[in-house]
């Protein structure tokens, strides 16, 4: 993936001018050298500066390198750094509330792709704990639907994590978001596989949910959404013809 940020991060030098105003060549260099400690204080120091604080670049530099360190051993070993992966989603929020209009976003496609990856197989991880996970799994849940509001499958399991804590209203809002999203990008089968992958688990999870809610008809009703796409896949079908 390295090669591929690079690529990303070298394209959004090119952008105009009047889109950030600097083009951080200094974290360019260091992220690519895997000085991620040293690109951590030097963004930290554009975030904090009033004359730089409200370019995004800086914001998405400190979760890719988070992102980078959460894989290596000896930075979950620190204390500082063992919440690498949760601290890597939320610095992409706060990169997302400062590119609003994507004018970087889209050149970082693999590293959202890795990102969502991580953060949907941990939010599910807590999500099957049960109660005692599902706080986190809320977390990480709407920290994803924060960065990627465009990507559907956080917003189902967020509406499931807040359904299961009695935020019956706010899980209403995260499924129309839901809805939206899916529609937005024509379905399921439009979706890249990272996206597809949260998505086949989630409208599984919903349909289970509805099932101990006496409501089989609705969980049905999800599963034909993602029908098209997902009857392939051996668990979905399983799932599909035995519910």
């Amino acid at each position: 993936m390295k090669n591929l940020l690079t690529l990303g991060l070298a394209a959004s030098l090119t952008m105009p001018a009047f889109a950030q105003k600097h083009v951080y060549e200094d974290l360019l260099v260091k992220f690519v050298d895997e000085k991620y400690e040293d690109v951590l204080a030097k963004a930290q120091s554009y975030t904090e500066n009033d004359d730089t604080k409200k370019d995004p670049l800086p914001y998405l530099y400190i979760s890719m390198s988070l992102y980078e360190m959460s894989k290596i051993e000896k930075y979950r070993a620190m204390e500082e750094y063992k919440k690498a992966d949760k601290d890597a989603v939320k610095w992409a929020e706060k990169y997302r509330k400062k590119d609003k209009e994507k004018q970087f976003f889209d050149n970082y496609a693999d590293f959202w792709a890795e990102l969502n990856t991580m953060a949907g197989e941990s939010g599910l991880n807590f999500y099957d704990e049960g109660p005692k996970g599902m706080s986190k799994a809320k977390q990480m849940f709407d920290g994803m639907t924060g960065y990627y509001p465009e990507n559907p499958g956080p917003w189902l399991m967020l509406a499931l994590c807040q359904y299961s804590t009695n935020l019956a209203k706010e899980g209403e809002i995260s499924m129309k978001n839901f809805q939206k999203a899916l529609d937005d990008a024509g379905g399921a089968g439009n979706l890249p596989d990272d996206q597809k992958k949260l998505l086949k688990q989630a409208m599984m999870n919903y349909a289970t949910w509805k099932d101990t809610k006496g409501d089989k008809a609705a969980g049905k009703a999800m599963l034909e959404q993602g029908k098209e796409a997902f009857i392939a896949d051996p668990d979905f079908k399983t799932f599909y013809e035995n519910y």
